[in-house]
């Protein structure tokens, strides 16, 4: 395979630096790695551009070899997608062993599993094509986009000290779609009428697309506590979605927390561009702010399982450290007759990942009660796509808002 000029500036290095290291022209190459979402840096790298095929691609990122791209752009994306086909494709002997277990007593939480494992070897094999990225974040071949403020949003202010830098296709197109999300931002009707009800989503921080569990903390009727001013809570804000929800619903005074950098200045943002920062503080806080509040509101990640990666905690709290520090330490910052409304998804105990007994049971060692839920059906596409593995789960799945309240001593 022929070898296209290198095309940004390096010097070889006489010692390794942390970082993504080749051999290149009889030369050694060191730069920095990036990856978001916590891979190592390959060990082992080849040079590939327009003249590699899928096929040649597929099986050496299979075996584990990156390919540190020399070629056209487009061409690398199209190149991405023929992999990502054959990742997909089951092999026979994956089908056979497929309709064997089929036959015999499966699991919904061994579904479950192997769908991760699936999903995780598959994020492996496509985050082996690699692009080369100067100092300022720009990419340096043919018809490559100018991605510079997308790769700032992600990855901070430049740093030409840093110098240049090597990172996954796949992941500089989350990127590119996230910095995309954030210009358009996300319709949110609960806040009101367009143009002023959209949420901007920055890179890193879940986006809320799941209008159901936005629309139950707009209609649960508010406790009556009594208090001259009504102090609201939001837990795990992310990008400020419910506080701004609170605030429309004239709360006088919301308190949002997070620890997440990224989730912190998300929700200032959006919380300002809906002109609410006179109603709603945002603080960094492990779960609960100082003092108590007539409404705690919580809407944790919905599974107990360890996350692949940052933008999975939203999705993956393992050994549901989040839901349990809620319930644990809900009543202590609740006023009298106060609430803590905690949003949760069941679909977690369709895949056998949590009872509704264990949830409870939960409940009652916080020392709370159940003084109203209310349902909403899940809207997103892979309810209904029969062709999903989890999709028996999700068809059934429901989210709930569960009003807690303490249990009188």
């Amino acid at each position: 395979m022929p070898i296209s000029p290198f095309r940004f500036s390096t010097e070889p290095v006489d010692s390794p630096r942390p970082g993504i290291h080749w051999t290149e022209a009889g030369k050694d190459f060191s730069v920095l790695w990036r990856s978001e979402r916590g891979a190592p840096p390959p060990k082992r790298v080849t040079l590939a551009d327009d003249t590699t095929t899928a096929d040649t691609a597929y099986r050496l990122a299979c075996e584990g070899t990156a390919l540190l791209w020399r070629g056209d752009f487009h061409n690398a994306t199209q190149l991405l997608q023929a992999v990502a086909r054959r990742a997909d494709k089951t092999p026979a002997r994956k089908q056979r062993k497929t309709a064997k277990e089929s036959a015999q007593a499966v699991s919904p939480a061994d579904i479950f599993h192997q769908y991760r494992q699936a999903q995780s070897q598959r994020a492996r094999v496509l985050g082996l094509l690699l692009l080369p990225f100067n100092a300022d974040y720009g990419i340096a071949l043919r018809r490559a986009p100018d991605a510079r403020q997308a790769c700032e949003e992600a990855w901070g202010q430049v740093d030409t000290a840093a110098g240049p830098s090597v990172a996954s296709l796949r992941e500089l197109l989350g990127i590119i779609g996230a910095h995309e999300w954030r210009k358009k931002g996300v319709e949110i009707p609960a806040l009101g009428d367009p143009p002023n009800n959209r949420i901007h989503p920055h890179y890193g921080v879940f986006s809320p697309v799941r209008g159901e569990y936005v629309n139950l903390v707009a209609a649960a009727p508010l406790p009556l506590t009594g208090q001259a001013e009504f102090v609201a809570f939001d837990i795990g804000t992310g990008t400020g979605v419910l506080a701004a929800v609170l605030a429309r619903r004239h709360i006088e005074q919301v308190v949002a927390t997070d620890q997440d950098p990224r989730a912190l200045a998300c929700a200032r943002e959006n919380l300002a561009r809906l002109g609410v920062t006179g109603q709603v503080q945002v603080v960094c806080a492990d779960l609960f702010p100082e003092g108590r509040a007539s409404l705690v509101v919580c809407n944790p990640p919905w599974l107990p399982a360890r996350p692949g990666s940052p933008i999975e905690s939203a999705v993956y709290d393992e050994d549901s450290r989040m839901l349990l520090g809620f319930l644990s330490g809900l009543t202590a910052h609740l006023v009298p007759s106060g609430e803590g409304w905690l949003i949760l998804s069941d679909f977690a105990e369709h895949l056998g990942l949590r009872s509704r007994a264990d949830l409870l049971a939960a409940f009652e060692s916080g020392g709370l009660k159940v003084v109203g839920r209310i349902d909403a059906k899940p809207r997103h596409p892979k309810a209904s796509d029969a062709s999903d593995p989890l999709h028996e789960a999700r068809a059934a799945e429901v989210t709930s808002l569960w009003r807690l309240a303490a249990i009188e001593s």
